[in-house]
């Protein structure tokens, strides 16, 4: 298993690998569950070992992203309610929220529960997206952005076929 720093250094400066040409008929026979799981896990891989770096979860990424773009909005049983259908690790959210308080990163009204981040929370979540924004780039190098965006409409289409929701998150 590749270690926390070997992943970073992968992510940051391993070329693309080539791709191989295909006929159509074997590339429209290919399972696309098999190749969307494998994506996803690499997404998800990378974006967690430069999580880490900075000591967060991708929960904990999640909560500062939407404290700071709904300064006030969110309360923990809000906020849970909306992230927790996106998680796949059994995540304690109000230990979360917890550590996050704690950081001095993010501070609840007493009155309403309110969430909002702190300036070192939001320096934080800015540090950390400068982390995953190399791993973004490199996870669409090679894709021109009318095949990126045909490939979201596909994925969402197959999700909204198979009983999910396909509209993009509120």
């Amino acid at each position: 298993m590749a270690t926390q720093t070997q992943t970073q250094t992968q992510t940051q400066t391993q070329p693309p690998t080539p791709l191989k040409e295909y006929p159509h008929e074997q590339l429209a026979g290919q399972p696309i569950g098999a190749w969307a799981s494998q994506a996803a896990w690499l997404v998800l891989g990378n974006i967690r070992a430069q999580l880490a770096v900075e000591d967060l979860t991708q929960p904990h990424w999640w909560t500062l992203n939407h404290a700071s773009g709904s300064p006030g909005k969110w309360t923990r049983p809000a906020l849970t309610a909306r992230l927790a259908k996106y998680d796949d690790l059994g995540t304690d959210f109000d230990g979360v929220y917890d550590d996050l308080v704690v950081r001095g990163w993010l501070t609840e009204d007493a009155g309403t529960g309110a969430m909002t981040l702190t300036e070192d929370g939001e320096a934080a979540r800015v540090r950390a997206r400068g982390r995953l924004s190399p791993v973004l780039r490199r996870a669409q190098e090679g894709v021109d952005e009318a095949d990126f965006v045909t490939t979201i409409n596909v994925l969402r289409r197959i999700v909204a076929n198979l009983g999910g929701d396909g509209n993009l998150p509120a």
